[in-house]
C-alpha cells in the first residue's frame, strides 16, 4: 500500500464516516481499516488524522502500542506464538525459536514470500493447554519443538509448496 488509490483513500473515509457520530471513534476505525488491509501504515494514519481531526501522533501511539495493529503487512499465515508465563516455562521459547529457524524470519518479521509471519504474543489466556500457538485463530496446543516442522510443512502444503 505504498500509494493509496483513489479507491483506498474513499474506502478510508468511509470507515472514518461511519464512526463520526462516536465520542471515541478511534478504535473502532482502526480495527476496522486492519481488517480491510491487514496493516496500517503511516500514510493511512495520516489520512484518518485529516478525516477525523485526531493527531498521527495519537493514532500512531494506538497503533504502535496495541499487538493487534501492524504498519506492516502480515502474512497470509500469522503465527503467534504465546510467551506467556505458563508457556514459557513449558519451552514457549524453544518453540519460537524452531519457527524462527525454519522460516528463516526473527518474531516480528514476515517471510520474503509474504506466506509467514512470526508473532510473540503475551499471554493468550491458553495455559492450561501450554505451550500455545495459534495460526490465523487455530490453536495448536501443547506445542513441542518436534511439531514446528510438521506445522509449517501442513500450510507449505497448502500452498502447493510441498
Amino acid at each position: 500500500m505504498a500509494r493509496i488509490s483513489e479507491v483506498g483513500v474513499k474506502k478510508i473515509h468511509e470507515i472514518c464516516d461511519r464512526y463520526a457520530d462516536e465520542k471515541t471513534p478511534l478504535m473502532m476505525i482502526l480495527s476496522d481499516i486492519q481488517n480491510e488491509y491487514g496493516y496500517i501504515p503511516l500514510e493511512v494514519q495520516q489520512i484518518v488524522s485529516q478525516r477525523t481531526g485526531i493527531s498521527v501522533a495519537e493514532i500512531y501511539g494506538v497503533v504502535t502500542f496495541y499487538s493487534f495493529f501492524s504498519l506492516e503487512p502480515k502474512g497470509k499465515y500469522v503465527i503467534g506464538c504465546c510467551l506467556g508465563t505458563a508457556c514459557y516455562v513449558k519451552g514457549a521459547q524453544q518453540v519460537i525459536d524452531r519457527f524462527s529457524e525454519l522460516l528463516g524470519i526473527k518474531p516480528g518479521q514476515t517471510t520474503a514470500d509474504g506466506l509467514f509471519t512470526l508473532d510473540a504474543l503475551r499471554c493468550i489466556g491458553a495455559c492450561g493447554i501450554a505451550p500455545a500457538v495459534t495460526i490465523n485463530g487455530k490453536v495448536y496446543p501443547k506445542m513441542t519443538v518436534d511439531a514446528v516442522l510438521e506445522v509449517v510443512e501442513e500450510y507449505l502444503v497448502k500452498e502447493g509448496k510441498m
